[in-house]
């Protein structure tokens, strides 16, 4: 016997409505209630990594004061891209819109935000199926020979008929087309909208990912300026150590100064050969982590086309910075979104206790073969009324409940921590900006410092230990005005990420031509 493609053949002809208390609908081959679309208890995910900013007092360089060491951490898919190149030729000179262009569409963080998004559609997708119509078509084509006596159909009570043990084997067939729709529902109906939701909300959490690429890449970018800033700095203390070697060298020659000024003389360029070395090291560095976000290949042969100075922060008062961060910032958009998807799925499972009505209907031509068939249909409608699940219902509300109470609580925690990261941007602009002053005017001193002591040795009025000491003041007062310019910048840089919409402000914030 050749066994049907799907299912049982029903009787045909029959036009029935049923009212039910789920088992009916599922036997006239319909579905059970909608299961509740269960949310994550917590709506903050890890996945993609961060990008943060931290500033650490450090001993200064030149004397015991403390200064800002500022520091961006990037981690997860933020440090890393796809290949950008095929796609986009690089000319070998990087800007920082062309940095941060290329980042947006090929950093990992972006990346994963855009694929993330497209599976929220699809399960939004999916939602939406179970209200729509549903179309099926099948063939089934039987071959049966029936033992009709084991079926308890062997006579004819009262007539003294008997009917043969055996029938057949014939032979038919069922062409078919099955229709299914949801009348009511509120359960799918709320977890279509939660789907919605959820889809609204990644679409919020992407433009918040590329508020934190810019951020990366801006502050990445920063940190390869300052880098280079810091070699050319210590190359050029290198080249006076040589030269003040040179000069001591020669007055040894002559029975002017003793061995020990010579040898003091040489370590002091030796130290700065080694300081140059390890900083063309961190350089490189530097510059390879910065072409990995943006899609480049992982090497230092590139070289940066621009330059980003000291200039001050955009007049911006801070009670006007939190009024445009909670209007602005997209990851508390996402965060609201998820908490209304929240509340859509306790809705929902609310809802269960609700009764359901749906159709099921199917038209189709049956018999010996297809000049020998008739058309035949059925038609259903199930009113399902849930009596009892076992305790189901009252479980998917308790989740339900849990995770809209876990999604208010982080967005409360989120307008706290927006506050937080707007006041200690202005407090790191405050503080890296007074630096910038201080460190500008200890460099200016220093090199006047220099200057004189040079004079006083070449006039033989003192040894060459002033001047070493100077020169180390002079290279240390250099990097403190290095490092105060990239605090600077990478505060403005985090303000204008607290803010929200980073890369249109970027510009405004760096004031870039």
């Amino acid at each position: 016997m050749i066994k049907p493609v799907s299912g049982m053949i029903r009787m045909r002809g029959l036009a029935a409505i049923l009212l039910s208390a789920g088992g009916a609908f599922a036997q006239a081959g319909g579905a059970p209630g909608a299961m509740v679309n269960q949310l994550p208890l917590s709506g903050r995910t890890a996945q993609s990594g961060s990008v943060a900013a931290t500033e650490s007092p450090v001993p200064g360089t030149t004397t015991s004061v403390n200064t800002i060491n500022p520091t961006l951490q990037v981690s997860g898919s933020y440090a890393g891209s796809t290949g950008s190149t095929a796609t986009l030729p690089f000319s070998g000179k990087l800007s920082l819109r062309e940095a941060v262009e290329r980042a947006l569409k090929y950093n990992l963080g972006a990346v994963g935000m855009a694929q993330a998004l497209r599976q929220a559609r699809g399960q939004q997708l999916v939602a939406r199926s179970s209200l729509l119509p549903n179309l099926n078509g099948a063939l089934h084509e039987f071959d049966e020979k029936i033992d009709l006596k084991a079926q308890g159909l062997g006579s004819i009570p009262n007539l003294g008929a008997s009917l043969p043990s055996v029938v057949g084997p014939f032979h038919y067939f069922d062409l078919r087309a099955t229709l299914t729709q949801t009348v009511a529902d509120m359960t799918a109906l709320n977890n279509y909208r939660s789907s919605k939701e959820i889809v609204r909300s990644n679409q919020y959490s992407a433009e918040d990912a590329q508020d934190l690429i810019v951020f990366a890449v801006g502050g990445a970018y920063l940190q390869v300026i300052a880098a280079a800033a810091r070699v050319e700095s210590v190359r050029a203390q290198l080249e006076t150590a040589r030269v003040l070697y040179s000069q001591t060298s020669q007055k040894r020659s002559v029975g002017l100064l003793a061995q020990t000024d010579v040898n003091r003389s040489q370590v002091q360029a030796l130290t700065q050969q080694q300081r140059l070395v390890s900083l063309q090291n961190d350089l490189a560095k530097q510059k390879i982590n910065l072409a990995r976000m943006v899609g480049l290949p992982a090497s230092d042969g590139y070289v940066l086309s621009e330059n980003i100075p000291f200039s001050a922060a955009p007049s911006i008062a801070l009670e006007e910075a939190l009024k445009q961060a909670l209007a602005k910032r997209a990851d508390l958009r996402a965060a609201e979104a998820q908490a209304q998807a929240a509340q859509f799925s306790r809705s929902a499972a609310r809802d269960e206790r609700l009764p359901s009505l749906s159709v099921s209907a199917d038209y189709g031509l049956i018999g010996t073969g297809p000049t020998q068939s008739n058309g035949t249909y059925t038609l259903v409608g199930t009113l399902r009324i849930p009596i009892w699940q076992g305790g189901r219902t009252e479980g998917d509300i308790e989740q339900a409940d849990a995770a809209l109470a876990q999604r208010r609580a982080e967005i409360e925690d989120l307008r706290g921590r927006i506050e937080s990261d707007i006041r200690d941007a202005y407090l790191d602009l405050e503080a890296a900006g007074s630096q910038v002053e201080v460190a500008a005017k200890n460099a200016q001193v220093t090199k006047e410092t220099l200057d004189l002591t040079r004079q006083r040795f070449d006039a033989g009025v003192t040894d060459n230990v002033e001047v070493v000491q100077a020169q180390e003041s002079v290279a240390g007062a250099e990097l403190d005005y290095i490092n105060s310019v990239f605090a600077h910048n990478l505060a403005k840089l985090s303000l204008a990420r607290a803010i929200g919409g980073a890369a249109e402000s970027l510009p405004q914030f760096l004031k870039l031509q």
